[in-house]
């Protein structure tokens, strides 16, 4: 499997594609990794350096790639954290190109806004531009709760108003939308859970929730899933597979007292997931 992640990138710690690239090889996947900012250090640290790449720019290396032949081998278009308002537009006429020479491929859109407890913390056009004009192209997404609240109108909270979400945002173009971070007033004290729908079905997984806020999880969250989705064609394993991984993932960052993702540290947690939840069916 190939996948062109077209996302961030950091110098120090995990996040965007320094999140993604890593474990997707850990799996087996291929990836060609194209940056949208080339930052410092994630945006949490309240200062950063570096540069927002002009959408020209991002343009100019994926039509390099496109020169060398890689569209028809590529799988996965995956998207993050976008940076620049004119990223939308390069990442749309991406994927038009890319299924031209491979039909079979697919486009797998994280859209990156925010979250409950911190707001938006994207450029204030960029949410209206995923809802507008990148998530009705997409094949599958991976918001949160927060962020399917924004891109339906609604306000996801049950399992029932989460899936009804969700069906709304099936209905604007994807067949798949993986909600992360789900927090249903109703669960078990303690946990966390993640929902995936398509036509095929509803299933959602359940883990502990640990208290710590790790950046750049779901980024690992929506590149595994991704690469497992597309491998398997199997909505519940993929979602098994994913929960596996990223909470031993977080579960090792939280034990190292660290602020950064213990990526490299918890690498076999991707290649050889434990399997130590299993995906309940909803609907």
């Amino acid at each position: 499997m190939k996948v062109l992640s077209i996302q961030s990138a950091v110098a120090h710690g995990h996040v965007g594609n320094s999140a993604a690239v890593f474990p997707l090889q850990r799996i087996g996947v291929e990836v060609v990794p194209v940056h949208t900012v080339n930052f410092s250090n994630h945006t949490g640290y309240g200062s950063w350096r570096g540069p927002v790449m002009a959408a020209s720019d991002v343009a100019d290396v994926i039509a390099g790639v496109e020169e060398r032949g890689v569209f028809p081998e590529i799988d996965v278009v995956l998207s993050g954290y976008q940076g620049g308002t004119g990223i939308g537009d390069v990442i749309v006429d991406t994927v038009r190109r890319v299924k031209a020479a491979n039909p079979s491929a697919v486009y797998a859109c994280d859209p990156v806004m925010g979250n409950a407890k911190s707001g938006c913390f994207v450029a204030p056009e960029i949410p209206h531009l995923l809802r507008d004009r990148v998530v009705p192209v997409a094949d599958l997404i991976t918001p949160n709760q927060f962020e399917l609240g924004f891109l339906t109108g609604t306000d996801p909270s049950t399992i029932e108003s989460t899936l009804a979400s969700a069906d709304a945002a099936r209905a604007m173009g994807p067949s798949t939308v993986l909600v992360t971070s789900v927090e249903r007033p109703d669960r078990e004290d303690g946990t966390i859970e993640m929902l995936v729908v398509e036509d095929a079905g509803a299933w959602v997984v359940q883990t502990p929730l640990l208290p710590f806020k790790a950046n750049g999880s779901g980024d690992v969250t929506a590149a595994l899933f991704s690469a497992h989705h597309r491998e398997t064609g199997d909505a519940a394993l993929a979602l098994e597979r994913t929960a596996s991984s990223v909470f031993d993932l977080i579960e090792a960052t939280h034990r190292s007292g660290q602020r950064e993702l213990r990526i490299v540290q918890a690498q076999e947690s991707f290649a050889n997931p434990r399997m130590q939840f299993s995906a309940r069916r909803v609907r």
